[in-house]
């Protein structure tokens, strides 16, 4: 069965809501509607729909008009195996003494590597995206100039790569992952089990800091948070709340060109640039609270 998408930008997010709720009202109804911000800083929302029957291209004409959005882009995607097709795709990541892989590649696992399998899922982080090598290479670079935090919290986890990396070199520390969506903390804990380290990581679900078992544990020594830039800027002054002092924060989830921006923010709550590093697009930011 073949599945249709209809994609538009408009500016600002309660416009870019109501056209979202105006889609869902559509006939034939679609499967599934998103609203997301552009992270360039344009004020730019996006809204994408699926539909399992192809939607009226007359009524998405008039929708556009009517919130004044760009010409939605109507496609119809192919029937594809999506996970099957990304586990071909996505070859072993390799971030300092870290191996990330998927079950497809365990025969590669090298000895000489600290090996995290991970499976392509719903979830974000299979260590192939910039943001989260960003993040792998710092905690590595850290680790080996002797940093040994003791309380180590992971928030955003998605598929909790940075927490599992973190327990792997760190068995005696206190290792929380959290994230806002119920899926991806299910698919952590599969994880923290697929990799043995039931005990050594505990899941949750919460938004930023606002979970009773975050704050009983704090202060962190290191936090990690791979999420965007709203939620990163937004959890700056929670992060000085719940972080010791000299404690190491690694950031991602942000575009170069939000580097600056971000990094204001965070020294304007107490914390001073550590270290900085691009790849491709994107950024990783190490920060410390003075």
């Amino acid at each position: 069965m073949p599945t249709y998408t209809a994609l538009t930008t408009l500016m600002g997010e309660d416009a870019a809501n109501a056209l979202a709720e105006a889609i869902e009202k559509m006939e034939p109804e679609p499967t599934g509607v998103g609203v997301f911000e552009i992270e360039d800083d344009s004020g730019l929302w996006e809204v994408g729909a699926y539909f399992l029957e192809a939607p009226s291209e007359a009524v998405l004409e008039l929708l556009a008009m009517a919130f004044n959005a760009k010409p939605f882009a109507l496609s119809e995607l192919p029937e594809i195996d999506w996970v099957a097709k990304v586990r071909r795709e996505l070859s072993p990541v390799v971030a300092g003494r870290f191996f990330v892989y998927g079950s497809h590649d365990a025969d590669k696992v090298p000895d000489d590597k600290i090996a995290l399998q991970i499976e392509a899922t719903v979830a974000f982080g299979t260590g192939h995206h910039g943001t989260t090598l960003g993040c792998l290479r710092a905690f590595d670079r850290l680790y080996g100039e002797g940093f040994r935090p003791s309380k180590v919290a992971d928030i955003g986890c998605g598929t909790a790569v940075l927490a599992l990396a973190a327990a792997a070199v760190l068995p005696d520390a206190l290792i929380i992952a959290s994230d806002i969506d119920e899926v991806a903390v299910a698919v952590a804990e599969a994880n923290v089990a697929i990799n043995n380290m039931q005990g050594l990581i505990e899941t949750m679900e919460a938004a930023g800091f606002a979970h009773p078992r975050l704050a009983e544990a704090a202060p962190y020594d290191l936090v990690f948070a791979n999420i965007l830039k709203g939620p990163l800027v937004e959890l700056a002054p929670d992060m000085a709340k719940h972080l010791a002092q000299n404690g190491l924060i690694i950031l991602s989830g942000l575009l170069v060109v939000q580097a600056d921006s971000i990094t204001a923010a965070y020294v304007a709550n107490g914390f001073s640039p550590e270290a900085r590093e691009d790849l491709g697009e994107w950024s990783c930011l190490v920060m410390r609270r003075n």
